[in-house]
Parts: structure tokens; sequence; C-alpha cells
């Protein structure tokens, strides 16, 4: 979603309650009231018209909120270590890493479920309430693969110093979160890299005794590096170790 149609979704947010309050006739569904302990309750309309806008902002949450950035990162570094520039495709490996982060994030999505989305559905639970039990498992989770160096890092950046990870905000926990995803993406795909960066070097050392200077490494390593990764097996112990690489509570 671009900025202005941001904007557009942000002012009818704030303008649709007022609109309700100024002509009852018009919109009729839309509204806003009080509730107990100066809680508010907002139409079924309203809560639909703010899920839509949190729709367009669904690729962005996917990447920061879950486990989809580190994969991505090591298939997109495995390709490279292999040496095929477009093989798996774009599609293919997006394709992959949903389907493992679908896996890799169903006990998470199972406990919003259970916790969140049924009770509410059944209208025992609040819109507010349902979202603030929607984020516990995602922000337990999201603890779990945090480094507390990078917590501390963003602690420090936001001039909180809260005394429980309970009290610790989304705000701080989400970029602690990426960063520690960046940094160990980049340590699985260094791993990766190291048996196909040996086969580059043997197969260059062997040209250039061999005096073929003129003959690049790369057409005559890249049969070798493909029949290594696929006798060891290698996607299955890829996925597997990237599966087995998230701590779960």
């Amino acid at each position: 979603m671009n900025l202005k149609n941001f904007i557009i979704a942000t002012l009818l947010l704030f303008l649709l309650p007022v609109s309700s309050y100024a002509d009852p006739l018009s919109l009729p569904a839309l509204t806003l009231q009080p509730g107990a302990n100066g809680a508010q309750s907002y139409s079924v309309n309203l809560q639909i018209l703010i899920f839509m806008t949190a729709l367009s902002v669904l690729p962005g949450l996917l990447m920061a909120m879950t486990a989809f950035t580190r994969i991505i990162i090591v298939l997109s570094i495995l390709r490279q270590a292999i040496g095929m520039a477009q093989t798996p495709t774009n599609q293919i490996l997006i394709g992959i890493a949903l389907f493992m982060t679908y896996f890799v994030m169903s006990p998470v999505f199972n406990k919003i479920n259970e916790t969140a989305i049924q009770p509410y559905m059944a209208e025992k639970m609040a819109f507010p309430q349902a979202l603030t039990n929607a984020q516990l498992p995602l922000r337990e989770f999201m603890l779990n693969q945090t480094r507390k160096n990078d917590l501390a890092l963003f602690e420090k950046f936001a001039q909180k110093n809260p005394a429980t990870l309970d009290e610790i905000s989304m705000s701080v926990v989400i970029p602690a979160f990426i960063t520690s995803e960046l940094k160990t993406a980049f340590q699985i795909g260094f791993i990766l890299f190291l048996p196909f960066l040996i086969i580059d070097l043997v197969v260059s050392s062997v040209l250039m005794a061999m005096g073929m200077m003129m003959l690049s490494p790369l057409i005559i390593s890249l049969p070798f590096k493909i029949m290594l990764f696929v006798m060891v097996d290698g996607w299955t112990l890829v996925l597997g170790s990237l599966a087995s690489s998230f701590a779960m509570a």
C-alpha cells in the first residue's frame, strides 16, 4: 500500500466514527460505543474495515514477525553458493519459504486460533482483547529467537528498562527479532557456502595448473556442486536444519 492509500485509510478510521454521530442515518453500522471501565466497543463493519486495512500490511508483518525472513535468506544464499542465479526461480523459493514458514509457525498459529480467533468468532471476547491475545503467541515466538544483546540494544535506543520480558513493548521486540534473524540467517548461509567454495577453489587450481586460463571455473565446478548437493540429499538436510533451528518454548 502506497503512502496516499495509507493516509486515506487512516483518515477514514478517524472520521467514520465521527460521521456516525453527526448523521446516524447515513452509516448506522459504523459506531463506536463506550463500555465498562473506559473500554470501547466497535461495530462489526468498522472492525471489518480495520481488518481489511491491516491486510495491506500483511506482507510486512509476515517478514517481520515470522520465520519467513531466515528461511528465504538461507535459500537465496544456497542458490548463490551453488552458482545458479535463476534456478530455482524466485517464485519457487518464495513458495518453499512460505510453506516452511507455515510448518514452523503452525503451533503459534494454532494457539492464536484457540485463544483469540475462535473466542472472538463465538462472541465470547471483545475485539481489542482478541488482538491482545493474538499478540502473545507471536511475542513468545519472537522472544525465543531473539538474542539478549539485540534486545538490550533496542531497549537502550528506546530508552526503556523493563523489569521483565512481559513489559517489553512490541516496538522493541520486532526490530530486535529481525536483527537476530538476519544474523542467524547469514551464519547458516556461511556454513552452507563453505563446501561449494572448496569445490570452486579446487577446480580453479586444477585449471590453472593445466594452463586453461581462458576457461571459466564456474562452468566446470557447477556440475560437481550439483552432484554433491544431490548425493548428500541437500534439500532434505537444508530444510530439516532450518526447521530445527527455531527455538520453540
